[in-house]
């Protein structure tokens, strides 16, 4: 039988090993949420919505190109089929003609924001400002003042999410990303969103993407063939009475 002699050497190796698998457990922990008790404080949009029906929404960013959002609307006209759009203030400036076709085809009108910044750098009063600029450029054409907001670049903070909400407004992400603005093939982007959709998933499209016109009807009949109802984001979230879960879901507080 052999001996296992505990040197000073050997004792300042094996301590070294356990505190060093300790400090490699700690951190796995606390990369998987587990001890981050400042993610507690984490103030989050809206990404989905949670839901045990077949229903979600299809959104459309407009900030800059206008040459295809009339085509969208006949897309949708044809497939009977309700979306939102989150305009930009200077796209509204550009277009008006074509914010007030969206709103009378009963599509959402959401505020993306006026000059489309990054919006964690700004103050407070400037975060308000852009929101608020946008909101009144939109009422001034169609009549009211949007209540969904979507920060440029879906770049938000804590603060981004707090000045939407004393504004009377709700934070809107997403949770199914087309990736039409990398410009995919119409087939790329339908079997995208055909194994990413769930209920209460929120869709992002752009109005100027290259394919999205081409792909439209292909990922309406898909979402249709999978048994889902599309709606505006306006009729999927809850307006009150609700939580955000930690992966972004709107969760009502009444279940």
């Amino acid at each position: 039988m052999k001996l296992f002699i505990l040197t000073k050497k050997r004792l300042v190796i094996m301590a070294g090993c356990i505190c060093a698998g300790f400090l490699s457990a700690l951190f796995s922990l606390n990369s998987l949420g587990v001890l981050a008790s400042g993610n507690k404080n984490k103030k989050l949009p809206i990404y989905r919505v949670d839901k045990k029906e077949k229903i979600l929404s299809i959104s459309f960013d407009a900030a800059w190109g206008n040459e295809q959002t009339q085509t969208l609307l006949d897309i949708l006209k044809d497939n009977d089929v309700k979306s939102t759009f989150f305009l930009v203030g200077m796209w509204v400036d550009k277009y008006p003609e074509s914010v007030k076709a969206i709103s009378d085809a009963g599509h959402d009108v959401g505020n993306h924001s006026d000059t489309h910044p990054h919006l964690p750098q700004l103050t407070d009063e400037k975060m308000t400002s852009q929101i608020e600029d946008c909101n009144n450029k939109i009422e001034k054409i169609i009549g009211k003042r949007p209540t969904l907001f979507r920060p440029p670049y879906g770049d938000y903070n804590n603060k981004v999410v707090e000045v939407t909400n004393n504004l009377k407004m709700h934070c809107i992400q997403w949770d199914v990303d087309s990736l039409d603005w990398k410009d995919p093939t119409p087939d790329e982007m339908q079997n995208r969103i055909k194994t990413k959709i769930k209920p209460g998933s929120i869709i992002l499209m752009h109005n100027g993407a290259k394919n999205t016109p081409t792909a439209l009807p292909m990922i309406l009949k898909t979402i249709k063939e999978e048994g889902y109802t599309i709606v505006p984001i306006s009729e999927l979230i809850f307006t009150d009475n609700y939580t955000i879960g930690h992966d972004g879901t709107q969760i009502s507080s009444n279940t």
